[in-house]
């Protein structure tokens, strides 16, 4: 072992108690933490698995949140219609993303966390489970992971990656111990050029830039009809803040606050300075009057706490999980407290407010609400999708913004001009489908080693016997 390496292996095995006890505490809000805990180790309830002559090759996926865990699920569907036999293992990092892939299995599946990336844990994982291929989810790349894999003859492919900005410069600050890890995977499909360029900095072996696995996700028929049908019910537009994060909400609730009565609520500017009391309160109340608000947390951990916030703030509020027959219209707030119906609630909006863009947290995914027709206003941060934020602005299905207090003015904008509404509904449509096809490119480039039987494949060999260090 390299003498870097191990010095970080005994950092990571120095800090297996501090990970007990953070597991404990996220256990406290979600249950799921507290399941399987041995496996964060590489300990296993069952017998390790022995292959069988002739069975189906156990392709390795490993999604390490919700958001991961839906592009792997897009992932999933074309790599069964091209190999229908494959089994699956899925490992994951949160509760969320587990709970998640536990819908995609199938008969023969498997399903366990990530180790810690510690040596002896990535080897009985890989003792264990004895994957044929490895897929990481996006950006998920470990040193040790990536060193065992390699060691043991398991390709391990870095698949719908991004690397921004941010995250390449302190991978170059931790050159010594980045540069061999990224080096050490047996390929990278890049989401964009730019993705591509900065993985190859770092020694990445980039195969291809196939596009955003997210661009081929088919949005829930069902729920996008119930939504539709429960907007064309409301007698004023719904303007939904998709995927809020912390400290968004407060953001919000200010930016209605100080809101003053330029275009769209009055034609005619005038400065605060003109205005009464009277007439600014008539010009907050008008926009509660305006528009119905639909808010969705991006964590469900946050879904009581929201409620209570909006509460604190004097305003009634309507929760999906007591939503009867759709959802009440006297309520000041329709809160989203329910999993997996993104696109239930999109159908619903006319307009969303992106979530973790208006505070530095990089943005949530965008590319959803373009596939379900439903335009999008941006905040400055949306460094986790850069290249389809920019290309969303520049289709018309997107608009940017530099804070929450002209994102709300924006949506309001958008909502009373039918005929822009219209139309970036279309464009946000179209920008979605165009951009198609990165799920079926991942699948041919496994071909390389899922039809060739694992003979040598980019410098890894055949796994013959297993190697322990």
């Amino acid at each position: 072992m390299r003498p870097v390496l191990w010095l970080y292996s005994t950092l990571a095995w120095a800090a297996q108690p501090l990970l007990r006890r953070k597991l404990r505490r996220r256990a406290q809000a979600e249950p799921g933490y507290a399941q399987h805990v041995p496996e964060r180790f590489g300990h296993y309830d069952s017998a390790p698995r022995v292959p069988q002559p002739g069975e189906p090759p156990l392709v390795w996926i490993h999604a390490a949140s919700l958001g991961e865990t839906r592009a792997a699920a897009i992932l999933l569907t074309a790599l069964r219609a091209r190999w229908p036999t494959v089994r699956v293992l899925l490992t994951h990092g949160t509760a969320t993303g587990r709970a998640e892939g536990a819908k995609l299995l199938q008969p023969g599946d498997l399903q366990a966390w990530l180790p810690w990336d510690t040596p002896g844990a990535v080897q009985r994982f890989v003792r264990h489970f004895r994957p044929q291929l490895g897929l990481l989810m996006e950006t998920e790349v470990w040193p040790n992971l990536v060193a065992v894999c390699r060691a043991q003859g398991v390709p391990l492919v870095l698949a719908n990656a991004r690397l921004n900005a941010t995250s390449l410069r302190k991978a170059q600050r931790l050159s010594w111990l980045s540069r061999p890890a990224y080096a050490g995977l047996a390929a990278v499909w890049a989401q964009t050029e730019a993705d591509a360029q900065r993985l190859r900095s770092l020694g990445a072996p980039v195969q291809a830039v196939v596009g955003n696995l997210k661009f081929d996700v088919q949005p829930n028929a069902q729920q996008l009809a119930q939504g539709r049908t429960w907007r064309a019910r409301q007698g004023r537009p719904v303007v939904l803040l998709a995927s809020t994060r912390e400290g968004e909400e407060a953001l919000w609730l200010q930016a209605l606050q100080t809101l003053q009565p330029q275009e769209p609520l009055n034609k005619e500017p005038k400065t605060a300075l003109s205005l009464t009391q009277q007439a600014q309160a008539a010009i907050k109340k008008q926009a509660w009057q305006a528009v119905q608000w639909l808010l969705v947390p991006r964590h469900p951990q946050r879904f009581d706490e929201v409620a209570q916030q909006l509460q604190s703030a004097g305003l009634s509020v309507a929760r999906r999980s007591q939503w009867v027959d759709g959802p009440a219209s006297q309520a000041d707030v329709w809160l989203g407290d329910s999993l997996g119906e993104m696109p239930l609630y999109y159908a619903l909006a006319d307009v969303a407010l992106l979530g973790g863009s208006f505070a530095p947290l990089g943005g949530q995914n965008l590319i959803e609400a373009a596939a379900c027709a439903c335009p999008v206003v941006l905040g400055p941060h949306t460094f986790n999708f850069a290249q389809a934020a920019e290309d969303a602005c520049a289709s018309g299905a997107a608009q940017r913004v530099a804070d929450m207090a002209q994102a709300v003015r924006a949506a309001l904008a958008w909502v009373h001009d039918e005929a822009a509404l219209a139309q970036a509904r279309q464009q946000a449509q179209q920008f979605a489908q165009s951009h198609q096809g990165a799920a079926q490119a991942m699948v041919e480039a496994m071909a390389q080693w899922l039809d060739g039987g694992f003979e040598d494949q980019k410098g890894l060999k055949p796994r013959s016997e297993e190697h322990t260090s």
